[in-house]
């Protein structure tokens, strides 16, 4: 396995440890799936870990933000996010119409015991971490 730089902001150890016991291993689990996308996808050498609307934010120079975040006014859930603008949550639809559950243009929306689809995840994941050398290929070369 290659060496993947991970640049964290010291912030965001802070909203791990805020999140209730009930979901703070959810989205450790998201957080070390996205890690481990990353050191998977021979394009992504350096991933910088922040906040970014105050929710644990990651990003490749390859790629497009991938954000993860649970939310108390809807405490049976949470999410990744993705930027709306790109192609990533509508070519999701395409593929994974039936594995997950989105929101809109900008998210996959997990419940607190839904078993999550790891191999499916890692593929949108990856299509974020390499959005831009994939965003002109047809369903993002999945």
């Amino acid at each position: 396995m290659k060496d993947l730089q991970i640049k964290t902001n010291s912030q965001v150890e802070i909203v791990f440890n805020n999140y209730p016991d009930s979901v703070r291993n959810k989205m450790l689990a998201l957080r070390n799936l996205i890690i481990e996308t990353a050191q998977e996808t021979e394009e992504v050498k350096i991933v910088e870990e922040t906040l970014k609307w105050g929710e644990p934010s990651y990003l490749a120079k390859t790629g497009s933000t991938i954000r993860i975040d649970w939310k108390s006014k809807s405490p049976n859930q949470y999410a990744m996010y993705f930027q709306c603008t790109s192609r990533l949550v509508e070519t999701f639809k395409l593929i994974f119409n039936n594995t997950f559950n989105f929101e809109g243009k900008r998210a996959i929306i997990f419940t607190l015991d839904d078993k999550i689809p790891t191999t499916e995840l890692k593929y949108c994941i990856k299509s974020a971490l390499i959005y831009h050398k994939v965003k002109h290929l047809p369903l993002l070369g999945l």
